[in-house]
């Protein structure tokens, strides 16, 4: 991600899996959740597809047997930053390592007709943007990509997806969502953009009820 005159954007190759329900097993299998670890999920991606063999946590993409039909295998798609995809993508459990995973594989945006509550959630809180798209402009995006290796860029702040020959497709995503991307905000990060409002309630919290206080 990087910043620009016209505001921050992600620029890169698009990927794509043309399936509906993928769902977080088939993005990072529950082997993988075993490590209490928050980063260094990117070999595990998509583990029972870019594979032909049996992983184990721990084990690298170099001991493994490479499956090089599965897209991200090959370049330039094993660089990309945009995955696309169609119709509930990220359903089933609602583990996080699913979305650490397309993190630290290094994909910062997904475009996709809907995703799974909990994992649509979870990417805000992970930096990785997921863009809703009517079908019928997944479907448009899907006959580019096919054709030949495209990237898009796009901007965060417009909501906009810049195509190639000059066409773009808006999208919406709520302000306070975009602004964890965006900033790169966590949950406490959020909570202390309200310090001010917290210490004078404080304030006025032992004034009209100090006996809560009484054994501080």
């Amino acid at each position: 991600m990087k910043s620009n005159s016209e505001g921050l954007m992600i620029d890169g190759v698009v990927s794509y899996i043309d399936r509906d329900n993928i769902d977080t097993d088939q993005i990072i299998p529950t082997e993988y959740l075993k490590s209490i670890k928050k980063f260094g999920y990117e070999d595990y991606l998509f583990d029972g597809w870019r594979y032909k063999d049996d992983g184990k946590l721990g084990i690298k993409k170099e001991d493994r047997e490479i499956n090089t039909d599965f897209i991200l295998n090959n370049k330039p798609y094993s660089e990309s930053k945009i995955l696309l995809t169609r119709d509930n993508f990220g359903c089933g459990s609602s583990r996080e390592h699913a979305v650490w995973a397309l993190r630290d594989f290094g994909i910062k945006a997904v475009i996709a007709s809907s995703f799974g509550d909990i994992f649509y959630n979870n990417c805000f809180k992970n930096n990785v943007l997921p863009i809703k798209l009517d079908k019928s402009q997944i479907e448009q995006i899907f006959a580019l990509v096919k054709e030949d290796v495209v990237e898009f860029s796009i901007d965060l702040q417009k909501r906009i997806i810049h195509l190639n020959d000059n066409n773009i497709i808006n999208f919406e995503v709520e302000d306070f969502l975009i602004d964890r991307i965006i900033y790169g905000l966590d949950d406490v990060d959020i909570t202390l953009k309200d310090r001010d409002n917290i210490a004078n309630f404080e304030s006025n919290r032992k004034i009209t009820k100090p006996w809560i206080y009484i054994n501080e």
